[in-house]
């Protein structure tokens, strides 16, 4: 099996991924260099970095080496879940259903809003003085 490349983004953070078959099930999930439990230290990272994988029983099949870059973890975590997701469909369109039906393909369009001129915040405006 070849090398298969995806991309997954989420609010400002950019996941590359490259997977492939793994050799007699040592599998390996390298992220920027790190093993994936060392750079998402919480339960809960881990879980979404897992949840593609563990829907279509495909834990423990491919090494995955993933170059992460910007956002924060949880933005990170969740554009490799969906990088992790477009690659398990490219091997295989059977995965495609249970996938799609959690919710795994579709990626997140929500962004942070710009602060607007003469604004505290993006909506927040400074305090009205009528005197």
């Amino acid at each position: 099996m070849e090398v298969i490349n995806t991309i997954g983004r989420r609010k400002t953070s950019v996941a590359r991924i490259y997977l492939k078959e793994s050799n007699e099930g040592n599998s390996h999930m390298i992220v920027n260099g790190r093993d994936y439990k060392l750079y998402f230290p919480t339960p809960l990272l881990q879980f979404t970095v897992n949840q593609p994988l563990e829907t279509v029983n495909a834990a423990g099949k491919y090494d995955i080496y993933a170059i992460i870059d910007g956002g924060g973890f949880k933005g990170q975590a969740e554009a490799l879940s969906l990088a992790i997701s477009r690659a398990l469909v490219k091997i295989d369109a059977e995965h495609r259903p249970p996938l799609k039906s959690k919710g795994l393909l579709m990626r997140d369009p929500r962004m942070v809003e710009r602060k607007k001129p003469g604004q505290k915040k993006a909506r927040k405006r400074f305090q009205f003085s009528k005197r």
